[in-house]
């Protein structure tokens, strides 16, 4: 307890505004416009009946947990910004919660989850399994990460507030991270990415710096055995590289594992020993990814038509795919694209992702918010521009533009914004005992820069 409450001690007051960086009335008009109409997603394609929100736009989509819990906090953000009454925000909350609490928890290939885990993908009328989706370790993080914010957000006397906070924490304190937990292989003691009723476990655990690091905080503050072997596993899978001068940083080629654990966590200037020995943060590994893929674009070696210094972005998200090949080169459909420079493409086929942008502004808005007003301007009325904020992707050199949204991609956007306005999420969720327990287990410190 004393170790803990030393570590609170250390956790500087931030100003929470915007992140060195003066906006423009116009700069500030574009943000506003992008996040009320991005929010607009989570109204529309959600079941109001059990707050189960679509995986994508499509029609006949399942739910998604991560959606779910990555559209908890935009309700909130929503209410704060009078989008919506705080009363909708709870009710669509509270729904969401009840249904969770309720669900079917067993062995069940047709359950909603197991050992207060829960699958991939849902039906969304009745919130089963859908297809064959794996009870997912870090798609019910990011689930789990909703209730701490909404446990901590909703902290009103209203019976539903009080509701809230009673509900959240039996679905979070129910989740066995033992269960998951890799008893042996070659990352002993690590997280195994998920589970399912006919194959059992996957044969891996989580491998190299991704956004798998909300789970090792996680568990690690909710109870789980050895979770510093389990965190040491995984810091020993780290690859770091100096892809262009000065740039170094944590290697992982799609945006997206630079930006999900820091929608959460407020990194800035909070370092675990890995870190500490570099001599930066996470929250200066994401922005050294974002120039880095910035530098990629403006060199473009694959030739690629748009690419530049305001036109960037490789993530995971939708691509033409071959059925719209009409130039002889090749295209993926949903795939996971990226590059921390020349040397380490994971996958580059001209597609750009504008939440691989919009997302990483906290990190670096004087590079984000011209590349975000450009993508507007150059394709905004090409498809690109629609009802919620940017359609998923585009790929100037096959002259195509996404036909969906992405759930997991929208809410990135919408929380984004609301941390570089005003932290509201890394206030919210730094809070929460979990979270500020997690973080002193694994040696997260607060290093004062001068």
């Amino acid at each position: 307890m004393k170790k803990l409450l030393f570590f609170l001690l250390l956790i500087p007051v931030f100003n929470f505004s915007q992140v060195d960086y003066n906006l423009a009335k116009d700069e500030r008009e574009l943000l506003d416009s992008l996040q009320r109409r991005t929010f607009n997603y989570f109204l529309n394609e959600v079941n109001e009946k059990n707050g189960l929100v679509k995986d994508r736009s499509a029609k006949e989509s399942p739910a998604s947990i991560a959606a779910v819990g990555f559209g908890l906090p935009t309700y909130a953000i929503a209410a704060e910004r009078g989008w919506i009454t705080r009363k909708k925000a709870y009710d669509i909350t509270l729904t969401t919660l009840k249904f969770f609490l309720k669900s079917e928890q067993s062995k069940s290939p047709k359950a909603t989850g197991y050992k207060g885990f829960y699958y991939h993908f849902l039906v969304m009328n009745n919130g089963k399994r859908e297809w064959k989706s794996e009870l997912s370790s870090i798609d019910t993080a990011w689930l789990l990460a909703g209730l701490i914010f909404c446990r901590q957000y909703y902290s009103g006397e209203a019976p539903e507030e009080i509701e809230i906070r009673k509900i959240s924490t039996r679905l979070i304190e129910r989740v066995d991270w033992n269960f998951m937990q890799l008893k042996d292989g070659k990352y002993k003691y690590g997280i195994s990415l998920g589970w399912s009723p006919e194959g059992g476990f996957h044969n891996r655990g989580w491998h190299g710096y991704d956004e798998s690091l909300f789970i090792y905080i996680l568990a690690a503050g909710s109870g789980m055995k050895n979770p510093t072997k389990a965190y040491d596993s995984w810091l020993s899978t780290y690859v770091w590289q100096e892809p262009y001068q000065g740039l170094d940083h944590l290697i992982f080629p799609p945006m997206f594992g630079h930006q999900y654990t820091n929608m959460f966590i407020d990194f800035r200037n909070l370092s675990d020993k890995y870190m500490r020995e570099k001599g930066i943060d996470y929250f200066e590994n994401s922005r050294r990814a974002v120039l880095t893929q910035q530098r990629y674009a403006i060199e473009n070696p694959l030739k690629w038509k748009g690419y530049g210094e305001l036109m960037w972005g490789l993530s995971a998200c939708d691509g033409p795919e071959a059925k719209n090949n009409k130039d002889g080169k090749e295209y993926l459909g949903y795939a996971a694209r990226g590059t921390s420079g020349m040397d380490s493409v994971l996958f580059d086929d001209g597609t750009l992702a504008p939440t691989a942008v919009a997302a990483s502004l906290p990190f670096a808005p004087e590079v984000c918010l011209p590349t975000l007003e450009n993508m507007k301007i150059m394709y905004g009325d090409k498809g690109l521009w629609d009802k919620y904020g940017f359609q998923d992707a585009f790929n100037p050199t096959a002259e195509w533009v996404a036909t969906d949204c992405l759930g997991i991609d929208q809410a990135p956007i919408v929380i984004m914004i609301e941390n570089f306005y005003s932290g509201l999420i890394w206030k919210t969720i730094m809070k929460d005992p979990i979270i500020k327990k997690g973080l002193e287990i694994l040696d997260f410190k607060y290093v004062r820069k001068e």
